[in-house]
């Protein structure tokens, strides 16, 4: 029995054991940097439209802004500009609020 690995044995086995420790930092890096913050957004944006009242001020993700003046489970309509055209949209459309954009500029700001 030869209780001193050689030269050979050692290195095989420190190189394999090395290639599984590079992967899982590898996998901790990428979660870290790119799926938790990822969640973190759309848990946050899914958040806020589940939160959004009459009067809100909003913008859609094509650009529009209006105010809202009627929610129902999965549709909302807001009116834009001066002559009061209102529009129908779901939900999942609605990109920002002004409560919204006026704390990220609030952050900003401190930062």
């Amino acid at each position: 029995m030869n209780l001193f690995l050689t030269a050979e044995t050692a290195g095989a086995a420190g190189g394999g054991a090395s290639m599984i420790i590079m992967l899982v930092a590898m996998f901790a890096i990428f979660y870290f940097m790119i799926i938790r913050p990822e969640n973190k957004k759309k848990k946050k944006t899914e958040e806020m439209r589940n939160s959004l009242s009459l009067g809100d001020e909003i913008v859609t993700i094509g650009g529009i802004i209006g105010k809202i003046v009627q929610i129902t489970e999965d549709t909302i309509t807001f009116e834009t500009g001066e002559d009061r055209v209102r529009l129908q949209t779901k939900k999942w459309a609605i990109s920002t609020t002004a409560k919204m954009e006026a704390e990220e500029a609030a952050k900003a700001k401190k930062k």
